[in-house]
């Protein structure tokens, strides 16, 4: 497996995660993931471990927070147990600053905006999550940039999303839930859009381009860009010769 590295030091690195490929091992998952491949990198192992402070690092081979299979974009591994607890912590406590690419359905109005809508998993659906009344609570920001037109006519929008939580497919959720689904949503935009989205668009137009925390040991503020991979381009591209 071929992934690409933005950055890395004796402490962490950033890869840029392509589309399709899942982070995390799982008994349902028969295909090589990011953990394999990081596990590799580091030379760790995840079986048969002792429960210490250190198993979370050994059990996720160092990966810090995850991207859904679909959602390409930057990721961070921590390299050792010390930098995976301090990154990890930053998360908790929302010092890390994520923004994402996305294409919705729809002229979002108003142009920018917070989104504050509990987020849990569907129980009568338990692959699925949703807006519920007793969820955990979620915040998502977005901010309008394009105004575009789908190959049928319909208004789509380009939006920079800033989640202030990290639910499970939390930006998707509060862009169905705003009735902005993300084009090609195979979970939730539904059947008939999603069947129309892939044939101008292949996958889930959903990007992490931008992280923003701390040096996990000399503390300096570090910022990553990724802009957007080829297909997504090319998507944007032909829309905007529509528009």
């Amino acid at each position: 497996m071929q992934i690409p590295i933005i950055f890395e030091d004796d402490s962490f690195l950033v890869i840029d995660k392509p589309a399709g490929v899942v982070v995390n091992k799982a008994e349902s998952v028969k295909v090589e993931t990011i953990q394999d491949w990081a596990e590799k990198k580091l030379k760790v192992k995840s079986e048969k471990l002792k429960v210490t402070e250190e198993t979370d690092f050994y059990s996720r081979a160092g990966i810090v927070h995850r991207l859904d299979k679909d959602t390409s974009g930057l990721l961070i591994i921590a390299k050792n147990p010390q930098a995976f607890f301090t990154l990890q912590q930053q998360f908790k406590e929302r010092q890390i600053a994520k923004k994402y690419k996305t294409l919705v359905h729809g002229n979002v109005v108003p142009g920018e905006g917070e989104i504050k809508a509990s987020v849990g998993r569907l129980p009568w659906n338990r692959e699925r999550f949703g807006v519920l009344p007793g969820g955990r609570e979620a915040m998502t920001f977005y901010k309008s940039l394009k105004s575009l037109k789908s190959p049928k006519g319909e208004i789509l929008t380009l939006l920079e999303v800033t989640p202030h939580t990290g639910r499970t497919h939390q930006i998707r959720i509060h862009l169905k839930y705003l009735g902005h689904p993300v084009v090609s949503d195979s979970f939730y935009a539904g059947r008939k859009t999603f069947r129309w989205d892939v044939k101008f668009c292949p996958r889930l137009f959903l990007h992490a381009q931008y992280l923003k925390f701390s040096h996990p040991v000399s503390d300096k503020v570090l910022e990553f860009d990724s802009k957007l991979p080829q297909d997504l381009q090319d998507v944007l591209d032909t829309l905007l010769l529509l528009s």
